[in-house]
Parts: structure tokens; sequence; C-alpha cells
């Protein structure tokens, strides 16, 4: 009886690429769904009354999205590969819903090129932070100061409401995420080369959904503070 031919095992190289595929593919997914939710939403005057009419709701799904986020972030160990992905799409969903705000506030042109514009800075910060072999751990830090800078930043400006305030807000968020997108990105890349051969799927999953949230994050922050910048009023 011949022998049965061993099966080789995937080069390092290819469990990389293959892990770092998954991230970005989960995480076109969740921004496909994003945009999809907020375009049909933006469409049906029913549905933009209901959410927006009632604060109540807005608020309560300002809070759900924030809940899953941390539970994300925070106990994605101790989930199922199952749920981590379950709670990524509903949140892509619920922030579509959210989002679908500023199909009323801006031009749909802008929109759009707008989006492009977001879509090709993001592409460029995330090639840099995976090509670069500058340690940008350091970095990581001082943006991350810079982020709670932002939130408090707009909080106040929720009470003063000053354009200026906005707009100065908006360009060192642009800065911020442009920052955080090649941080990002290197850290999932470190975190694809550190994984041992034979890791359980649904581990691998989990680490995927994880990195894809961050990247989601990084992008439609980034697109909120370019549309701030380059979006067209409707009035």
């Amino acid at each position: 009886m011949a022998e049965p031919i061993p099966v080789p095992k995937p080069t390092a190289e290819v469990l990389v690429n293959d892990y770092v595929r998954s991230v970005y593919n989960w995480m076109c997914i969740g921004l496909a769904l994003t945009g999809f939710v907020a375009f049909y939403v933006s469409t049906h005057e029913a549905i933009l009354r209901l959410v927006f009419s009632n604060s109540l709701i807005f608020f309560g799904l300002i809070v759900a999205e924030l809940a899953m986020v941390f539970a994300i972030a925070g106990m994605v160990n101790r989930m199922s590969a199952t749920t981590a992905t379950a709670l990524f799409v509903i949140y892509s969903t619920l922030n579509g819903v959210v989002l679908s705000s500023i199909f009323l506030a801006y031009t749909r042109a802008s929109i759009f090129s707008t989006f492009f514009i977001c879509a090709a800075t993001f592409l460029a910060c995330s090639i840099y932070g995976w090509i670069t072999k500058r340690d940008l751990t350091s970095l990581g830090g001082f943006l991350f100061m810079g982020l709670i800078g932002i939130v408090i930043a707009s909080v106040v400006n929720l009470f003063i409401r000053s354009s200026a305030m906005s707009m100065i807000v908006s360009y060192i968020g642009v800065f911020v995420f442009v920052g955080l997108t090649a941080y990002d990105t290197q850290k999932i890349k470190n975190m694809a080369l550190a994984q041992p051969a034979g890791l359980d799927g649904a581990v691998i999953r989990k680490g995927a959904i994880l990195g894809a949230l961050s990247l989601y994050l990084d992008f439609i922050n980034l697109f909120l503070m370019l549309l701030r910048i380059f979006g067209q009023s409707r009035d």
C-alpha cells in the first residue's frame, strides 16, 4: 500500500497574509454594511423621524454602540468567535442608522467625494504602517492623548457651539486618526507575526474581528473629520 502523501503545513508568510486579509475583509464588510444602512435609512423619512425625533431612541442607539465596542475590545477573549462576529455586524448596522444623519446635513455629492478622499488617505496610511521600519508604539500613547482631547473638546463644543473650535477639532482629528491608522496597522501586522503555528481558528477569527474593529473606527472617524472640512451643507 502506498504511503499517504504528507500535506505541507502553511508557511508563516501564508498564515500572516491570511490573518491580515481576514482583518481587512471584515473591516470592509463592516464599512459596506454601515454605508448601505445609512443610505437606506436616509431615504425613508419614517425611520429618520423615529430615530432623530425621539431622543430616547437616539441616545439608546449611542449607548448600545458604545457597549458593543467596549464588549468586543475588553471581553473578546471570553466570548465565542460567533458572538464577537455578531456584535461587530450589529454594531456596524446600528452605526449606519446613526450616521444616516450626515445625509440630512451634507449634500450627497460631497459625502461621496469625501469618502473617496478618506479611502485614499486611509490606504496610504495603512500601507505606511505596514512597510515602515519605525516602531510606532510610542506614537500610540501620544495619539491616544490626542483622541481624549478631541472627545473633551467636542463635548465642550456641544455647549458653546463654536464653528471655529469645531473646525480646529476636525483638523486635529484628521492628524490623530491618520496616525492611529498607521499605528493600528503596524499593531495588526505584529500580532499576525506573533501568532504561533496551529492556533485555533476561533481564536484567529476573534483576533481578526478585534483588528477589523480598530481599523473600522479609524476609517469612520477620519471620514467624519474630513466631512466636517470638505462637506457641503445642504442649507
